[in-house]
């Protein structure tokens, strides 16, 4: 079935044409890099895998209740709205809702691909290409894990959100080659690592959470190396130059507090954009999740070097500036260690199912003899 066939409006037009900005850079210089991106390189080339392997594909997702979250997680929980809505209401928002989520992550792993495309092409460096090479790979993975578990699944698609679009846009047709970098590997990677790590934490759906998980082990490399790549060029740039940096942060940071709002779901279901606007000021659970999502780009901003008072008012603002206070190392090992104990844990059910099976195979040709 077409992916047009899935989406939840009609989408006018079946790609999306980015004009190229900057150069093309060659390196001459072949020598061995810095150690600790040739490092990630290393772990980036051994940590690949199959989506069509190593994911339980086999496993039953209700499409209406996709990651059981509960009512309370729902923007309009407790307001006039949620008094209104049948039964099938509400079970035709848990799937609006699902689709929207799943359907930015796979639009987002698809900018991803061609933003980590791009930092082969514009990067400096041949240590920083050699890893972009490797996370290429990876959201191509990601994109395909994505779409897969959208159409066989979920049954609907979303169109990509406009404030997602706009700084995809500004990332690639901004000329300077860390920009890229910035935008894709500390905002909108760093977002849906959260995103992620949210949806991954709540559900007790196996397949999911699988994907969840696999997908994070990955994009903590990413935003590790955004983080070393940068730290690394900041530190010779000019005050002025900083300053656009941080311009840049803030502009995309209100843009991705304002995509999580998610309005285009509940336009869908009679409630306008300005309404919604309110409700989700209002809401508690969409406060403590906006906190959440930028738990992972604020300590990586000022990681980076980009923590002039400007960006932190702005974080102020957001009531998420206590967030620099995280462990970004912490939390990135915690991802990894995740993804390695449920394949643990997946395949010692599994070993143990298969002794079962021998052991009643054996028990059962015993008592005929």
């Amino acid at each position: 079935m077409s992916t047009h066939d899935l989406y939840s409006k009609p989408v006018d037009k079946s790609t999306w044409d980015v004009p190229m900005a900057g150069d093309a850079r060659f390196t001459w210089e072949y020598d061995n890099g810095r150690q600790h991106l040739l490092d990630l390189y290393q772990k980036g080339k051994d940590k690949q895998w199959d989506s069509a392997a190593r994911i339980d594909w086999s496993l039953e997702v209700d499409p209406y209740n996709v990651l059981g979250t509960p009512d309370q997680a729902m923007a309009i929980y407790g307001t006039k709205y949620w008094d209104r809505m049948s039964e099938q209401n509400l079970r035709d928002i848990r799937q609006h809702l699902a689709s929207w989520q799943f359907s930015q992550f796979l639009h987002g792993e698809q900018g991803a691909m061609i933003v980590a495309a791009r930092i082969v092409e514009s990067a400096p460096d041949l240590d920083a290409k050699f890893y972009s090479a490797t996370q290429t790979m990876d959201e191509a993975r990601h994109a395909e894990t994505f779409s897969r578990f959208l159409h066989e699944k979920v049954g609907m698609v979303y169109p990509i959100n406009t404030k997602l679009q706009g700084l995809l846009n500004d990332t690639l047709t901004d000329s300077r080659w860390d920009m890229p970098y910035l935008g894709m590997q500390v905002l909108i990677e760093g977002l849906a690592l959260a995103a992620f790590g949210v949806a991954r934490d709540i559900t007790k759906k196996p397949l999911p959470k699988q994907i969840l998980a696999y997908v994070m082990q990955d994009e903590a490399r990413h935003v590790a190396f955004g983080r070393m790549a940068l730290r690394d060029h900041y530190k010779q740039l000019s005050p002025a130059e900083l300053r656009e940096r941080e311009d840049f942060v803030i502009e995309g940071c209100y843009l991705m507090r304002d995509r999580i709002r998610g309005f285009e779901i509940w336009n869908n279901f009679g409630i306008d954009s300005l309404e919604m606007k309110k409700i989700t000021d209002e809401s508690p659970y969409m406060k403590m999740y906006q906190s959440f999502l930028f738990s992972r780009i604020v300590p990586c901003v000022k990681d980076i070097g980009l923590w002039g008072e400007r960006i932190q008012r702005a974080y102020d603002d957001m009531g998420v500036l206590d967030m620099s206070r995280q462990d970004l190392d912490a939390l990135m090992k915690q991802d990894e260690d995740i993804a390695e104990k449920l394949d643990a844990d997946r395949f010692a059910a599994e070993e143990a199912e298969r002794k079962a099976e021998v052991d009643a195979v054996i028990a059962a040709e015993a008592a005929l003899s």
